[in-house]
């Protein structure tokens, strides 16, 4: 069974930061694209970062771009996420996702989140 265990979460005041971490287990972690989501209270899951298989491409959405840094290191199956300037709307679970086709099948796994609370 595929395992991606996040860790880091925690409360943190306004303009702090915070390193996200999420370790796979069971899978060729090296074959995945990892990114992180995050969920709010009363709202959809969204994305925050990806980053390709061997690390040599990362996207971010609009609002955490400057501010947030995903990166990986497949040898020790991990992918982190570096939070800073956080912002009381930044708080939420974050998820961690690994994703890869495979003989034409998409496989999907999730982690099972870790909560990040930015307030004073």
């Amino acid at each position: 069974q595929v395992q991606l265990v996040e860790s880091g979460g925690g409360l943190v005041q306004p303009g702090g930061s915070l390193r996200l971490s999420c370790k796979a287990s069971r899978l060729t972690f090296s074959s995945y694209a990892m990114s992180w989501y995050r969920q709010a209270p009363g709202k959809e899951r969204e994305l925050v970062a990806n980053i390709t298989s061997t690390g040599g491409s990362t996207n971010y959405a609009d609002s955490m771009a400057g501010r947030f840094t995903i990166s990986r290191d497949n040898a020790k199956n991990t992918v982190y996420l570096q939070m800073n300037s956080l912002k009381p709307e930044d708080t939420a679970v974050y998820y961690c996702n690994a994703r890869r086709m495979f003989n034409l099948k998409q496989l999907n796994y999730w982690g099972q989140g870790t909560q990040v609370t930015v307030s004073s």
